[in-house]
């Protein structure tokens, strides 16, 4: 790989996901077209997390992933120890990865951490994805991070980048 995109090696080597296959320019580009194809795409959320890193709030990306993976629990058991783990990571008052959103919504989750159903984080979550959507998103597709990004991935043929 050249010296001009190693950088993405980097990125890829610093999350410890085991991703060993490719990123493609038609997803990279597909970012650009919506807040939601970046994070419902397979590296994008990666991705987007590594330049949340860059602006102190990869909490956001990391809350709202960890809520996509709590919707999808069967076990009432795991549900409300999970919800727990959600509600002292990000929700409660001085949480190590608290997220910024309004007090209805963190009081209305404190009332239901006893009993949390499914959609229990559904408005904070709301409520990340659109501080994400209209805050960092926008200047993430600006960034120097994307925008090298998506020039090596032209650079190089329209061919997929290994990692």
């Amino acid at each position: 790989m050249s010296p001009n995109t190693c950088w993405i090696c980097k990125i890829f080597r610093a999350e410890e996901n085991g991703i060993s296959s490719k990123v493609s320019l038609e997803e990279v580009l597909q970012w650009s077209r919506s807040f939601e194809n970046l994070v419902t795409s397979k590296y994008g959320p990666m991705i987007y997390k590594t330049y949340l890193k860059t602006e102190h709030s990869d909490e956001n990306i990391e809350f709202w992933l960890a809520c996509e993976a709590y919707k999808k629990i069967t076990s009432q058991k795991k549900r409300i120890s999970v919800a727990r783990k959600l509600f002292t990571s990000y929700i409660q008052p001085q949480a190590p990865n608290e997220i910024n959103i309004d007090s209805p919504a963190r009081k209305a989750i404190m009332r239901n951490i006893q009993e949390p159903t499914q959609s229990c984080f559904d408005e904070a979550q709301r409520i990340i994805y659109r501080h994400m959507e209209r805050d960092s998103y926008p200047r993430f597709l600006e960034s120097q991070f994307y925008q090298k990004l998506k020039q090596s991935l032209q650079t190089n043929g329209n061919k997929s980048m290994v990692t």
